[in-house]
C-alpha cells in the first residue's frame, strides 16, 4: 500500500510514519509533504498513492483547499487537532478522520476500514468486468420440490408486486424469483427485453399490440393476458417505440 503523509510538524509526520510501520500493514510511505504548494506540486506529476494522511491546518493553508482544487483520486484519512471540520473534510474523499494525538487502535482500525472497502469495490469491479456483454440464458425456480430450468425465450415478462417478483412463463405459469427486477434487467439481453414500468419487464415476444394514449402515454397488451393496464409513461415512449422498430 503506497501512502503519501501531508504534514507539516515534523515530529508528528515522523511519528504517524512510525505508527504505520508498526500495525502490520503492508505499508510504503512514498512521500512527506508539508506544505499546500509543494503536495498540490507533487499531486500533479505523481501517480496517485493508495491512501492520503492529511492534516487540515497547514502552514499556507487548508488542506481542504487542496482536495477542493486538485483532483485527488485515491481515499484521504484526515489527522488533525480540531474536531470542527469534520462534516466538511467527509464530503472529500474522507473515509476517517482522526483527532492527535492519534491512537494505534484508532489508526488501525482506519486502516481496516480502507482495506474492507478497496476489497468490497475491487469484488464489485471484476463481477462488472466478467458480467458485461454476458446475458443470462435460462433462470433456475423452484416448483414445489423440484427446481425447474426456464430458458429465456420461454419467458413472457417479469412481474413486480407486493414486494416479490414473479417469472412468468408464455404457457402462463408463474414462478417466484428471489432477486429484484432492478437485478433481472441488468442480467438480460436488452435488445430483447424492455422495462415498460416499474412492475413490468417484457420479452418483445411477449407483446401483441400497442395502442397510443392522450399524452403520448402507450398502452402495451401482452401475452398471456393481464388484468392491468400495462402503460408506458411519455418520457419513456420514445425509447420503447425505438426499441420495439429495432
Amino acid at each position: 500500500m503506497k501512502v503519501v503523509i501531508i504534514e507539516d510538524e515534523t515530529p508528528a509526520a515522523a511519528r504517524l510514519k512510525k505508527m504505520l510501520a508498526a500495525t502490520g500493514f503492508d505499508i510504503e510511505v512514498v512521500a512527506i509533504l508539508d506544505t499546500l504548494a509543494g503536495a498540490s506540486a507533487w499531486m500533479r506529476s505523481n501517480p496517485a498513492p493508495d491512501l492520503i494522511f492529511m492534516d487540515i491546518e497547514l502552514g499556507d493553508g487548508l488542506s481542504l483547499d487542496l482536495v477542493r482544487e486538485v483532483r485527488i483520486g485515491c481515499p484521504v484519512i484526515f489527522v488533525t487537532a480540531y474536531d470542527e471540520y469534520w462534516q466538511e473534510a467527509f464530503e472529500y474523499n474522507s473515509i476517517d478522520y482522526l483527532l492527535k494525538p492519534v491512537k494505534r487502535e484508532r489508526l488501525e482500525a482506519a486502516l481496516k476500514k480502507f482495506d474492507e472497502l478497496k476489497d468490497y469495490f475491487m469484488t464489485r469491479y471484476r463481477e462488472l468486468v466478467e458480467n458485461r456483454g454476458v446475458h443470462k440464458e435460462k433462470f433456475l425456480v423452484r416448483r414445489g420440490l423440484e427446481y425447474v430450468s426456464i430458458r429465456m425465450e420461454e419467458i413472457a415478462f417479469f412481474h413486480a408486486s407486493h414486494k416479490l417478483v414473479c417469472l412468468v412463463r408464455k404457457d402462463g405459469a408463474k414462478f417466484i424469483l428471489d432477486r429484484s427486477l432492478a437485478e433481472i434487467e441488468k442480467q438480460v439481453d436488452d435488445g430483447r427485453w424492455f422495462r415498460l414500468n416499474r412492475k413490468y419487464l417484457v420479452n418483445a415476444a411477449a407483446i401483441r399490440k400497442v395502442t397510443a394514449l392522450p399524452k403520448s402515454k402507450l398502452l402495451v397488451e401482452v401475452e398471456p393476458a393481464v388484468k392491468e393496464e400495462l402503460v408506458v409513461s411519455s418520457e419513456n415512449s420514445g425509447a420503447f417505440k425505438k426499441w420495439l422498430n429495432r
